[in-house]
């Protein structure tokens, strides 16, 4: 999963003006809706809608605001329904693309999205033949400074946690998706506050890419996340921090 925290800070860091904030708060609140459509718009009975809101409330969404796209979801104020789709192409340097988006029409969307990879040298993929390099898990997410490492490894392998690997100054915690909201809440009871958690796809293994490549890459993907109906951009690519920081502004 080289690479995958690496640039889930830097994105923080992208949000820091109001205009990408209000776009981050768009595509959370597109998911929490999503969540919603899909089984009983009750986070209690909905582990989708609960990860969806978690998310929602610690980028500081007001609670009414997350509450509207709940009933937005579940058809409760008659909004058009969203529909999940999922890309996959071909990057810079021979690299794997998932692109995991919903949107309230597919054929713009598509058009829009084949579109930008022709610009940014990436192409289409068929399906299945790049999904099958990554693997969705549930990823805690701690500062590594800000928790004991051995007794966080304790509690999440004894919550059922897979593992727990370190990587640029954080400690993440891995699950299976069925397990990750109970596994999260258990360490937060313990006093374990995690930095950002989510279900991702995970690469199983990476590409290293430096120079030219590295730098379209992340163009790439800056094109790609900035596109309203993008929620998350896979890649399996290892790049180093100062080339996504280069293009984080």
């Amino acid at each position: 999963m080289s690479g995958h925290n690496r640039w889930s800070k830097i994105k923080n860091k992208k949000l820091a003006s109001d205009a990408r904030k209000s776009k981050g708060w768009s595509k959370q609140l597109k998911a929490v809706a999503q969540a919603a459509s899909v089984g009983i718009p009750d986070p209690a009975s909905n582990p989708a809608l609960r990860s969806a809101m978690d998310k929602a409330k610690a980028d500081g969404i007001p609670n009414d605001t997350i509450a509207r796209a709940v009933k937005k979801g579940s058809g409760e104020l008659g909004e058009a329904k969203l529909e999940e789709m999922l890309y996959e192409a071909y990057g810079p340097g021979g690299t794997a693309v998932v692109i995991d988006l919903l949107t309230d029409n597919k054929n713009r969307t598509a058009s829009e999205i084949r579109h930008l990879l022709d610009r940014n040298n990436a192409k289409l993929a068929v399906a299945g033949s790049v999904t099958y390099l990554f693997k969705r898990r549930g990823t805690v997410v701690f500062e590594a400074g800000a928790v004991d490492e051995e007794k966080l490894l304790d509690a999440a392998l004894a919550a059922g946690a897979e593992d727990l690997l370190s990587e640029a100054g954080t400690l993440t915690v891995l699950t299976e998706p069925a397990s990750f909201i109970t596994i999260k809440e258990s360490l937060e009871k313990q006093g374990f506050a995690p930095a950002t958690s989510e279900v991702a796809m995970l690469p199983e293994s990476t590409i290293r890419l430096e120079g030219k490549e590295a730098e379209a890459l992340v163009k790439l993907i800056n094109v790609l996340e900035d596109h309203d109906d993008v929620q998350n951009v896979y890649v399996n690519a290892d790049i180093d921090d100062e080339v996504y920081e280069k293009f984080a502004e």
